[in-house]
């Protein structure tokens, strides 16, 4: 499991590592070499492959140094140019006397300023990968001196290249490239591309964007926030060999979903298993404006494994619905022209007897009607309407209408799309929900649901989440590049997807039904989230990848590839 740490939780981490006698110089020893690991990697079938380096003064040049020695060492036929920021003395620096000693190329840039940084350009212009190593997590912005002048010049040859092919086009299974980018390195960052703010995101004008970024330990929120995501490329955790059980590091709150950890929360599947196994998932959504999302809620409900999925819409719409899911069973809900009424409770409510999981909101739409249906089926039990037993029972030889049944608590719940914000509009909605709801508001709905102004939000939307999570005594799912997850209790966690092709229509209904469909389940508000999260994030990157475009990914596309992300998981399970 991944954390995510600031610049200053790092050093605490590096510092208790250092005291249990795991120092920096193993830990920069190492992450030097996983760096010229996936460096190798990328020049895999490239004959006599040069690598420029650049190597700032501090730890992370010395991370870039460690690389350099170790491609040399171990990757047949290796140029290295190393291209230090300011002299280093090999009498005081080994690891800068190694680098040396195995053959590196050396520059620096105070006697190559002189030449009008000439040394770099050639460096750059003739590499097949450009190692950035030149500031790490202490940088401070903006960058300023020597160093925005060294990384002007660099960008100065890249632009060169990029007008004429100097070597043939470096191609990797995991770096498909066209014609342009043929013509330029493969950049990879150590720890983070160089000026950008590891807690924040921002990023200086100067910064390399990087095809790669190979950090260490644990993730830095800013590589996961933007702009400065944007210069992030393919984003790599690296082990340093941090003691086990490190206090500073275990208390760390917030992580990384990544497959390992949704596989190793997945419920089991035992063979012997039936449907009542896993549950049963009821999704109420759509009207007759918006019938495909009760569509793509409920399939996705049953594309994540629940064992029954049940559909409460309004009676209207059923038809066509049943057509297009025939695994589903129905609840026809009364309405309002193709809207859910407040009749719709007393209905659903005697229906909800042995659901594990239930899904309100998708397709809602906003109308008033709507909206008394979701005030009503919320209320407080003690403030609720008596629902009645249709009918009469005998007592003492005499008919009397039955007594009247209060059908209790509502299972565990999500409330998505228009429930969000037909919630928003009713009093004091947070004392309403059960604890643990789980909310999926995208930007726009937080800001309905919390009176704060969307670029706020943005601005910071892990405190955010967390914030009102806390408030709310509610899951918040923050949807959007990064989708941020946040427990009442302080565990947060986000999500590595920043994808285009999840920036579609449907694409939020189906991430709800996956969370209902594990919910019912049996999995925990908080695990139900964080897995569905990264499956609906995996199945977005495993459409584009098979279509070739963002653009070409529908909401629909995600249920065909979601039992892939699931396969992924369950083959990463710890």
């Amino acid at each position: 499991m991944a954390k995510i740490v600031t610049a200053e939780q790092m050093r605490a981490i590096e510092q208790a590592s250092d005291a249990r006698g795991h120092t920096y110089a193993d830990m920069m020893e190492l992450a030097g070499r996983a760096v010229a690991r996936r460096v190798a990697e990328l020049l895999a079938g490239i004959e006599q492959p040069r690598v420029a380096i650049l190597v700032g003064p501090g730890n992370n040049g010395g991370d870039g140094l460690v690389a350099g020695r170790v491609l040399l060492e171990t990757l047949e036929g290796a140029s290295v140019g190393v291209y230090l920021l300011k002299p280093r003395d090999p009498d005081d620096d080994p690891v800068f006397s190694a680098a040396q000693q195995a053959g590196a190329f050396v520059a620096d840039a105070e006697n190559d300023a002189a030449q009008g940084y000439r040394v770099l350009q050639n460096l750059v212009a003739n590499a097949d990968v450009l190692i950035d190593a030149l500031f790490g997590t202490s940088v401070r912005l903006p960058i300023k001196g020597e160093a925005a002048k060294v990384l002007q010049a660099v960008r100065k040859a890249l632009i060169a290249r990029e007008a004429e092919t100097l070597r043939p086009p470096l191609v990797t299974p995991a770096h498909p490239r066209d014609p342009g980018r043929a013509r330029r390195p493969l950049i990879v960052a150590v720890d983070l591309p160089s000026g950008l703010d590891p807690d924040t995101g921002e990023i200086d004008k100067a910064t390399l964007a990087a095809d790669e970024t190979i950090t260490f330990a644990a993730a830095k929120p800013g590589l996961l926030t933007f702009p400065g995501a944007e210069a992030v490329g393919v984003l790599h955790i690296a082990d340093i060999g941090l003691p086990e059980r490190l206090d500073e590091l275990e208390q760390v709150s917030l992580t990384l979903i990544d497959a390992g950890e949704v596989g190793a929360r997945l419920p089991q599947r035992p063979r012997d298993s039936h449907k009542g196994t896993f549950g049963k998932a009821m999704v109420v959504a759509g009207s007759l404006t918006y019938t495909g999302a009760a569509y793509l809620a409920a399939a996705a409900a049953y594309r994540s494994g629940a064992g029954l999925v049940t559909v409460g819409a309004p009676q209207i719409i059923v038809p066509v619905l049943a057509g297009m899911l025939p695994e589903a069973t129905w609840i026809l809900l009364p309405h309002d022209l193709g809207v859910l009424n407040e009749a719709a409770v007393k209905v659903l409510r005697k229906e909800l007897e042995g659901y594990t999981s239930l899904l309100l909101g998708p397709g809602f739409g906003r109308e008033e009607t709507t909206g008394e249906f979701l005030r009503e089926l919320l209320r407080p039990r003690e403030e609720r309407r008596p629902e009645r037993i249709i009918g009469f029972v005998r007592v003492a030889g005499v008919e009397v209408e039955a007594p009247e049944e209060d059908l209790g608590a509502l299972p565990p719940l999500v409330i998505d799309a228009d429930g969000l914000n037909l919630l928003a509009g009713i009093e004091d909605w947070p004392a309403l929900l059960p604890p643990n709801t789980i909310l999926t508001p995208h930007p726009g709905e937080f800001a309905r649901l919390s009176g704060l102004e969307i670029a706020e939000i943005q601005a910071d939307r892990l405190a955010h989440a967390r914030d009102k999570a806390a408030a709310w005594n509610a899951i918040v799912v923050l949807k959007g590049a990064f989708t941020v997850v946040a427990a009442p209790d302080g565990r947060a966690a986000i999500a590595p997807f920043a994808s285009a092709a999840l920036a579609r229509a449907g694409t939020g209904d189906v991430l709800s039904g996956i969370i209902a469909g594990l919910l019912a389940q049996g999995l925990e508000p908080f695990d139900a989230a964080l897995c569905a999260v990264w499956l609906h994030g995996a199945a977005g990157e495993r459409a584009a990848g098979q279509i070739g475009t963002t653009a070409g990914v529908v909401a629909g596309d995600l249920l065909e590839h979601l039992p892939g992300a699931f396969a992924d998981a369950e083959r990463a399970r710890h």
